[in-house]
């Protein structure tokens, strides 16, 4: 069986040009033939946008969904982070979905395993913003020190990073299988509703997108009445 991915050209690389990618896309894999039923269980809507496993940040209750595939080492993901969080706060409606994408080399799959493993002491995001706080690359033992500097219990930490091993590889595993089924290339990637954004935005591009995002989920709502 052929692995079944939607390529770039599937999904205009716009943000107006990709509306209903969602949908689209998995419509669209569905039609190019069977899949194997775990890769199907990776692309569904539902596990993208609310994977139980994945941390959210904002409303999570919001009517629009945006998820955000990053790298702790990626230096547009970490000048993002503060514009991105400002705008969520000033919307208030928003709820951001937080994959670890650790696509830039082995320091970065050592960051998302051991902010995965954060998670069993509920302390993902604190260890997610003293990551994404610093002004250069990390390393292994920078890691260390910022996550203790954070709070956590890092004998604990290690403990639940081997007893949750296969758990969290395999969070990691579906983060990249959703992020390349898109088409992305890099990090930072984002879903806005059903825009597919490539890319860093400004903050004043990412308040469009969530706008146009929120009138086209009026839109689908009038049309079922």
């Amino acid at each position: 069986m052929n692995q079944l991915k939607p390529s770039r050209g599937d999904f205009a690389p716009t943000r107006r040009g990709a509306l209903g990618l969602l949908g689209a896309g998995i419509a669209l894999l569905a039609a190019r033939g069977a899949r194997a039923e775990e890769e199907e269980k990776v692309l569904t809507e539902a596990l993208v946008l609310r994977d139980p496993d994945i941390p959210v940040v904002g409303n999570p209750k919001g009517d629009i969904t945006i998820v955000e595939w990053f790298d702790y080492n990626c230096p547009y993901c970490r000048k993002l982070e503060p514009e991105l969080r400002q705008v969520i706060q000033d919307d208030g409606k928003v709820r951001l979905v937080q994959k670890d994408w650790p696509i830039l080399g082995p320091v970065s799959k050592v960051a998302a395993r051991m902010a995965q493993a954060a998670k069993y002491q509920n302390k993902f995001h604190e260890a997610h913003d003293a990551m994404m706080g610093v002004n250069s690359r990390i390393t292994e033992p920078r890691i260390a020190e910022l996550l203790s500097g954070a709070g956590l219990d890092m004998d604990r930490l290690k403990k639940d990073l081997d007893a949750n091993a296969q758990a969290i590889d395999a969070v990691l595993a579906r983060n990249n299988d959703q992020a390349e089924a898109f088409g992305f290339n890099g990090t930072p990637s984002f879903i806005v509703g059903k825009y597919r954004v490539p890319g860093v935005l400004s903050m004043d591009q990412f308040e469009q997108v969530i706008a146009d995002a929120r009138k086209a989920n009026m839109g689908r709502k009038i049309e079922k009445n």
